[in-house]
């Protein structure tokens, strides 16, 4: 647990300690970027499991079976018992919702937020629907919950998609649609969850109010203009300070989710040849999915972007991959041959790598076969391009359990044929056994990725003064594992810098002069740095005086007077 995992896992923790559940705070400093459902869900574990890593993460685990046991009733309501199996397992069994869940981002909790949504509308415009009041509750139940996720997107997808759907089942001006809808009630419940705490938190972190359209270092207007303005308004227009994110190109925005969707995403063929009359349920469904999927990659197309930002899209995908395969459409052996052919493939590269690799040695660990390129880790996939082929000969396990996986799965998709629950059964079982791979593999980039030997060095260290260069989010799990705070030192930066010019923020930012005082001073100090900070730190106290506690991937923690 690192980086962003460590951070949202230590706000958790801070609030579960203060008690503060409305502001959420790093290292003391007010970090008022996000909404806090996902803190209060990872606090609440803490509470009755305690504080572990795998407590944090428990509740995004509960919330992906969720997504996908509501996408499973959806397309099983929409379409067939057949379609709810396959939409569900092919959700399941994605390569985006198994890697976008390896961190703790609240995104697919947003996007069951967001299904449920999507389906309660449906379910209160249908002309003999059943439940209509608990219909209308669930409605704005998704729409509260998702705000508390991560804000106005959240209300703003299914409100559009439904509109978009409406208009063109020329319902959007029909007072009969409208009544159906129960908006007064829908309106009453999302607000009752979501606006206490936007209220709350707008009194308790002023000024109350502000509009202004700049976004600079040094400037602070509360909660509500930096939570509004800034990270809603100014981000979607590429304006937002600090600019800590890169966005992917549009095109391959779009291009990607052919991957995220992968290995189903080639039964999508068959999507074009279902039918989108809104006379039947089926294509009721299917024409919301569109639209859905629409609004959804539109909105991004002129915002900035993350590649996990379409995750919301994956269960009306699902939904049609689903429906394609039950109705059993001339298209789907076209999908499936051409996923043998990918399987075999990627079955015959995977095992090319491993050949390639099997003679190379392994010593002084992954780091070391690694390049960098920190220019793209503002994406949230940006160290895939730190791969070297020297690299894999660190991976040969996953090599070779991914090779097998996919390898089996052509065998066993050539022997299924034209058999659709066979082939069903067959990728998502080749999938299992990728994931597994996959799995392995993230373990072995632990060491490079994460701070957790130093903090594990730090724990058994004699008591000092820790103290942080340049970048909190770097060593977030060394203040996640030991439960401390730090001096940050050149770190008014990134997320922590608007809280810093809080009123009554804590003085926990030092500059070079302070940082020298208290190195060169009796009391033991703690220095956590990034290897590339080495040359301007022995410019200030001198290399002998850094004194090499432990080093982890390029990383240190070191201390200013020997270890005894």
């Amino acid at each position: 647990m690192d980086d962003v995992d460590a951070v949202q896992a230590q706000i958790a923790r801070n609030m579960l300690a203060s008690g503060d559940w409305v502001t959420a705070r790093l290292d003391g400093v007010a970090y008022l970027e996000k909404a806090p459902l996902i803190y209060w869900m990872m606090a609440g574990s803490y509470r009755i499991l305690g504080v572990h890593d795998w407590a944090a993460r428990l509740p995004l685990a509960i919330a992906v079976v969720l997504l996908c046991w509501v996408t499973y009733r959806f397309a099983r309501w929409a379409f067939d018992e057949e379609a709810g199996v396959y939409a569900s397992v092919a959700l399941a069994t994605s390569v985006g919702l198994f890697l976008f869940t390896r961190i703790l981002i609240p995104d697919a909790t947003l996007t069951l937020a967001i299904t449920g949504a999507v389906w309660a509308w449906l379910r209160l415009l249908e002309p003999e629907g059943e439940h209509p009041l608990g219909w209308s509750l669930i409605l704005g139940l998704c729409l509260g919950l998702g705000l508390l996720l991560k804000g106005l997107i959240a209300v703003v997808f299914p409100v559009m998609a439904g509109l978009v759907y409406m208009a063109i089942t020329r319902q959007l001006f029909s007072p009969v649609a409208w009544r159906r809808l129960h908006v007064a009630i829908v309106v009453a419940v999302a607000l009752a969850i979501a606006a206490p705490w936007h209220a709350l938190a707008t009194l308790r972190n002023p000024p109350y109010f502000a509009f202004s359209m700049h976004s600079g270092p040094g400037e602070y207007h509360g909660f509500f203009w930096f939570y509004f303005i800034n990270e809603h308004l100014l981000r979607f227009l590429n304006l937002r300070y600090p600019r800590d994110y890169n966005t992917v190109p549009r095109l391959w925005f779009w291009l990607l989710n052919l991957v995220w969707i992968f290995p189903w995403s080639v039964y999508l063929l068959a999507s074009p040849t279902l039918s989108y009359q809104p006379s039947t349920r089926g294509g009721r469904v299917r024409l919301m999915a569109f639209c859905w999927i629409g609004v959804v990659m539109l909105f991004f197309t002129f915002s900035t972007t993350q590649e996990y930002y379409s995750l919301p899209v994956y269960p009306a995908l699902a939904l049609l991959i689903g429906s394609a395969l039950s109705s059993r459409s001339r298209w789907v052996p076209l999908g499936t041959r051409i996923l043998l052919t990918v399987f075999t493939l990627l079955s015959a590269a995977l095992l090319l790598v491993l050949l390639l690799v099997w003679r190379l040695p392994t010593g002084a660990g992954i780091a070391s076969a690694l390049t960098q390129h920190p220019d793209l880790y503002t994406l949230s996939l940006g160290h895939i391009r730190d791969l070297t082929l020297n690299a894999f000969a660190y991976l040969k396990l996953p090599l070779g359990f991914a090779a097998l996986g996919f390898g089996a799965g052509a065998l066993g998709l050539a022997v299924a044929r034209t058999d659709v629950r066979r082939t069903v059964l067959v990728v998502a079982a080749s999938m299992v056994v990728f994931f597994q791979a996959a799995r392995i593999a993230l373990i072995r980039f632990d060491s490079y990725l994460g701070s957790y030997p130093l903090a594990e060095r730090l724990q058994q260290s004699p008591p000092g003064q820790l103290i942080e260069a340049n970048s909190f989010y770097a060593f977030s799990s060394v203040f996640f594992y030991t439960g401390r705070t730090a001096l940050l030192l050149n770190g008014r930066n990134n997320n922590l810098e608007y809280g810093s010019y809080a009123p009554g923020a804590p003085n926990v930012f030092i500059d070079d002069g302070k940082f020298e005082s208290l190195w060169r001073g009796s009391e033991r100090c703690y220095l956590l740095a990034y290897g590339t900070e080495m040359p301007h730190l022995e410019q200030l106290v001198g290399r002998s005086d850094l004194q090499v506690v432990a080093e982890n991937a390029g990383n240190y923690l070191l201390t200013n007077h020997a270890l005894p």
